[in-house]
């Protein structure tokens, strides 16, 4: 988790205290204290002695910017060499404490302000009988959200192309916007690429995790938002954006968009099987498995539909067949293209199959049709689910 990797989390770090020469940000800690504000702990090297020494800065945000109200550092004794990592650890008394060292271990008590610390008794080695304590304590923040000191965040995207090993992230803290770093191998070490895709403000979630394909010759980034009516943080869509590497195999800025893939990687061709779980876009179906039919779509209502991208039709078409289960005689699929309520190639009545779990193929006749078009199945019928749908095809003849 160095800053070579991952890049630093707090904003303009290395911009927060004028009088340091160099800051070690990942030796530090930021912790919420008093009056919503946070308080920026972190190694430095002092520029007028040329030693190390330890700042702190307040903020309103855990990620900074951050703001040096001392103008100097905090504490200038016995900082010595190494990751001195300073960290604030409150006991059961409320009391707040400022530790550091390496093989050996300081601390002080810190004042109300979190900027000051008690004169009176000062800057003290740890005792022997406390140590144990002050260790597990300090332990118990290496993995805490108030530790995290470079961007990296959460559920990583990991891959290899072109001889580069590319690790995708969810970068922060929260809202999570996407970042990526590059290695020469599986195991780093990595080095920090950029952002990808910024914090979604318009029906994001604060949460974001990528995914990456290489379909046909196409790059496709996957996240998700909450931008669908009823979504949220806890209710989620899973998203797809086209892009192209550059050049030199980094990753461009991508921007999310609400058409996401504009132009198919390829045509589908309807004249073999296609699975009904084969969507473009729907509203109001669900998808169901079972261990003899696998996957089909269910819970299929009036006026639901599934639209499917870039059908060729080729020469044109006669028939449309689908398999089907129902209980009931009272369902329809209506087979339209370009749009829900574009022209009406043909109507399925569905007929009863014996049960929602007995499957049978059934076809209709379809006005005649060619070349690529969108093709939309729009259900119709009575109340309360219609039927399941397996899979579907068209004949030429």
């Amino acid at each position: 988790m160095t800053e070579e990797s991952f890049k630093l989390r707090t904003i303009d770090a290395h911009k927060t205290f004028a009088w340091a020469k160099s800051i070690d940000g990942s030796a530090s800690h930021c912790i919420r204290g008093n009056g919503n504000k946070y308080y920026w702990y972190v190694s430095a090297i002092d520029k007028s002695s040329n030693k190390k020494v330890i700042g702190v800065a307040v903020g309103d945000k855990a990620i900074g910017p951050f703001t040096d109200l001392l103008g100097k550092p905090l504490i200038t004794d016995h900082c010595g060499e190494g990751n001195i990592n300073p960290t604030v650890i409150i006991d059961d008394n409320k009391i707040t404490y400022l530790t550091w060292g390496n093989s050996e271990l300081w601390y002080t008590k810190l004042n109300n302000d979190m900027v000051s610390y008690n004169q009176a008794d000062g800057i003290q080695p740890i005792p022997a009988d406390k140590k144990d304590w002050f260790i597990s304590k300090i332990k118990g923040t290496v993995y805490s959200t108030e530790k995290r000191t470079t961007t990296y965040e959460e559920g990583p995207w990991f891959f290899k192309r072109n001889g580069k090993y590319y690790m995708l992230y969810p970068a922060g803290g929260v809202p999570e916007h996407f970042a990526y770093s590059i290695s020469t191998g599986p195991t780093g070490p990595w080095i920090y690429g950029d952002t990808i895709m910024h914090v979604i403000k318009e029906g994001g979630a604060f949460t974001n995790h990528p995914g990456y394909i290489d379909y046909k010759g196409k790059s496709y980034l996957f996240y998700h938002n909450g931008a669908l009516p009823g979504g949220g943080g806890f209710k989620r869509s899973v998203c797809i954006q086209p892009f192209e590497f550059n050049v030199d195999g980094t990753i461009p800025l991508i921007k999310p968009t609400r058409e996401g893939v504009t132009e198919s990687a390829s045509n589908l061709n309807p004249f073999k099987r296609v699975e009904a779980e084969t969507i473009g876009w729907e509203e109001g179906i669900e998808t169901a498995k079972d261990s003899k039919m696998g996957i089909y779509v269910t819970d299929i209502n009036n006026g639901d539909y599934i639209k499917v991208r870039s059908v060729d039709f080729e020469n044109g078409v006669k028939r449309f067949l689908a398999s089907v289960a129902a209980t009931l005689s009272k369902g329809k699929i209506e087979v339209r293209v370009d749009s829900k309520e574009g022209s009406l190639l043909g109507t399925l009545d569905v007929k009863e199959t014996g049960g929602d779990n007995n499957w049978k193929t059934q076809s209709c006749k379809l006005n005649n049709l060619k070349g690529v078009h969108d093709v939309y199945f729009v259900f119709k019928g009575g109340d309360g689910n219609l039927f399941n749908f397996d899979w579907w095809k068209f004949k030429a003849k």
